[in-house]
């Protein structure tokens, strides 16, 4: 940018901040912000387009073209030039704008005498609130140094429109953060909860957009960037230190390598050289940023442009002195809203404290969802930007059943929503009564429900929700939520903890399940194209003998002569529980050659989520102890189906007669050899399916605690046998899902 656009652009923004420094409703400085910008850039036309909906623009202020056509003329996202500014949030520049692409002809505002064209987006942290257009008489394109200094003030206006500077009437003039909003997202965690919104970071305001020193604006920058690499390096130091390994050190190296370059510091001075303040030239890049994410396939460069965005909100948060802890006190009822969270952060809150939590990103196998499930509270993730739309105390509700979030609903949809929970809490009040009784079903065939726990937190509910033992711990969530390796001694006292909270009813510990989406802070992340297929679970635990036989020794030295119940997860093949089976017992002979107390019993067993090991040898069933169907797993991989793609997952039913008639097929060959087997997931605790499950011959279950009520109030009801008759005849006339059969039947069985 040259020198004599630098100074232009700051004598714009400085007639721009006087002009919003003038008393006025919002529509009279909208008015006079357009007359100075047509002014400024020696255009006849400047106007304003702002979203009055999430997908409908209106023009809301304008210099040069019919002012009838204010408030009055509207356009879909995406259609005509304004539209496609807004879809797309970059730049279209056009000297002859009726012959460029997408170009629409509204002859109500009068612009056909005007056929030049500069439209920018008016964004604010990659979301766009509007459009800002100059037209003119001359058939000309404007210069980058034009265009730089319309996105300068177009960042202004963003935040301004952000601080309230334009409330008026209408709906596009509305201030922001006040009308009801819905956002749909994936279900991470069932359940419905009421409450006030918590963020987990704060947002940044920069109530100082606009400079008058530019030299002081970039003193503050350099003092601000230093402090922020100071800050990296201390954490580099640290790491190093004490031995913290690859992903953590990795993202830091990131870090620093951001902090440390030219260019990204370049852009911010040439932002302040325009006129911005130090903040405000902050944002403009972290706004770019976000930006370029929206449109990034390769995940590898929206890591870094993660990385690029959290070191944005350092520095952003060093220069406004705006930390985390704001001295905000957090609400009644608080529901954490967050873009994402790492377990150790969600577990510092500690079970009974928050009703609900809504994320932005995050996955339904993350490890949020794992202590969401531990805490039974229900989570919503790929929700969309509820933290740019939400406020501190913001009335909210989470419907987990449905993957909805209400953000300040209006009363119909409250009085609904407290209509669902009453109703809930009226189930659960019924559903206690059966704690005590078995899940007997009226043909005689009792199932036994287990519960899946992942925190010592979570056992006292054995006794409340009647669960008759933990049929899967998962160990990981003691890995994921410290920096470091977790020694032995910690885990063997963790895991003696939960036994003696169980008392003598029976827990079977799922060696740890890591890769995919659950990475340990301190291990290297690996660059797979499908983590899900790739490096994880029992393949890390036999490429890492020593973790695996740490934990082994842990969990034999916490039984102390207690019965002792191992799984190892996602087997695909024999060899690999009989490596696994072997290493167990190797490390009880060392035990014993150590002179320690062995378990008094011990048993080996398998999680079943490949197809594969559903066609392992007969050896397999016979040399397994037990076997576990882990069904969230096995369900994607025998569809193909990815579980945290919403438009595939939802297409297969897990009535699908294939998959009932495998299920049937697996219980048969258990059968064949005595082997126990179990079924666990998520659709365990779904009361058709498992019934269905329980008519195929699978007689213990295990599921979250929430769900041992409702399972048991329907399996008691039925008689599995005629179940299991429904399902043969659905089966034989060839139909795809055994569902709605069973549905018919059920109306009439249980009425």
């Amino acid at each position: 940018m040259t020198d004599q656009a630098e100074s232009e652009s700051r004598r714009l923004l400085g007639r721009l901040r006087e002009t919003l420094a003038e008393e006025g409703a919002g529509q009279e400085r909208l008015d006079r912000i357009t007359q100075l910008i047509a002014s400024s850039m020696q255009t006849e036309v400047c106007s304003v387009y702002l979203f009055r909906d999430a997908e409908t623009l209106e023009l809301c202020a304008t210099e040069g073209l019919r002012p009838e056509a204010v408030h009055q003329t509207r356009m879909r996202l995406g259609e005509g030039l304004v539209g496609r500014v807004a879809r797309d949030g970059r730049v279209v520049n056009e000297a002859d704008a009726p012959s460029a692409r997408g170009f629409r002809f509204m002859p109500e505002i009068g612009e056909e005498t005007f056929p030049s064209f500069c439209g920018i987006p008016i964004q604010r942290l990659g979301e766009t609130l509007g459009v800002l257009v100059v037209q003119s008489r001359e058939s000309r394109a404007l210069s980058d140094d034009e265009v730089y200094a319309l996105e300068v003030v177009a960042m202004v206006l963003a935040e301004m429109t952000e601080l309230g500077a334009f409330v008026g009437e209408g709906e596009a003039l509305r201030a922001r953060h006040t009308l009801p909003a819905m956002f749909q997202g994936g279900i991470g965690q069932e359940g419905v909860a009421e409450g006030h919104v918590w963020l987990h970071e704060p947002r940044v305001v920069v109530t100082n957009p606009i400079a008058d020193n530019p030299e002081v604006e970039k003193a503050r920058l350099k003092e601000a960037v230093e402090r922020l690499r100071v800050s990296v390096d201390d954490m580099l130091q640290s790491v190093r230190a004490d031995g913290t390994e690859a992903d953590q050190r990795e993202v830091l190296e990131t870090y620093r390598m951001f902090a440390n370059s030219r260019s990204w510091l370049n852009r911010m001075e040439e932002d302040i050289a325009a006129g911005l303040s130090a903040e405000a030239a902050v944002e403009k890049e972290q706004s770019a940023a976000r930006q370029r994410l929206s449109n990034v396939p390769d995940a590898y460069l929206r890591d870094r442009l993660h990385d690029l965005d959290d070191l944005s909100n350092r520095l952003l948060r060093i220069l406004t002195g705006q930390g985390n802890d704001t001295g905000a006190e957090m609400p009644e009822n608080p529901i954490l809203v967050a873009r994402n969270i790492g377990p150790a952060e969600l577990l510092e809150f500690g079970r009974g404290r928050l009703k609900g939590i809504v994320l932005d990103q995050g996955s339904v196998a993350s490890h949020a969802t794992i202590v969401a499930r531990a805490w039974a509270i229900p989570l919503i993730v790929h929700s969309g930007a509820v933290t740019e739309e939400a406020l501190n105390g913001d009335h909210i509700m989470v419907d987990g059943d449905q993957g909805i979030v209400h953000l300040r609903p209006d009363d119909t949809v409250v009085t609904a929503f407290r209509d669902k929970i009453a109703m809930q809490a009226k189930a659960q009040a019924r559903y206690a009564g059966l704690r005590e009784l078995p899940a007997e079903a009226k043909c005689g065939s009792i199932v036994a429900l287990h519960m899946n726990a992942g925190l010592i937190a979570e056992l006292p509910s054995l006794e409340s929700s009647g669960a008759e033992g933990v049929g899967l711990f998962r160990t990981e969530l003691q890995f994921l939520a410290r920096p470091n390796v977790p020694r032995r001694g910690e885990l063997a006292a963790i895991y003696a903890r939960v036994m003696d909270a169980a008392g003598d009813k029976p827990v079977v510990f799922r060696t740890l399940d890591i890769g995919s989406d659950k990475v340990l802070p301190y291990m290297k992340r690996e660059d797979e194209p499908n983590p899900a297929l790739g490096w994880r679970a029992i393949r890390v635990g036999l490429d890492k003998p020593g973790v695996m036989r740490m934990q082994l020794q842990a969990l034999i030295r916490a039984a102390n002569g207690r019965p002792l119940t191992v799984m190892f997860p996602f087997i695909a093949q024999f060899d690999e529980f009989k490596t696994a089976r072997q290493q167990v017992l190797d490390e009880i002979a060392r035990e014993r050659k150590l002179g320690h107390v062995l378990p008094s019993d011990l048993k080996i067993g398998a999680m079943l989520e490949t197809p594969s090991l559903g066609f392992a040898p007969r050896q397999f069933y016979e040399m397994a102890d037990f076997i576990s169907i882990g069904g969230n797993d096995l369900k994607q991989f025998f569809f193909a189906a990815d579980r945290e793609n919403e438009r595939v997952r939802r297409r297969y039913d897990t009535l699908n007669v294939s998959y009932l008639t495998f299920i049937e097929q697996i219980v048969r060959r258990c059968a064949e050899t005595g082997t126990p087997v179990s079924f666990c997931g998520e659709d365990a605790g779904r009361p058709i399916e498992a019934m269905c499950f329980a008519a195929m011959g699978l007689r213990t279950l295990s599921m979250r605690p929430a769900s041992i009520g409702p399972v048991k109030h329907l399996l008691r009801r039925v008689n599995l046998d005629e179940a299991k008759s429904v399902i043969d005849r659905a089966r034989g006339s060839g139909i795809q899902s055994v569902r709605a059969d069973v549905m018919d039947w059920l109306r009439t069985e249980v009425a």
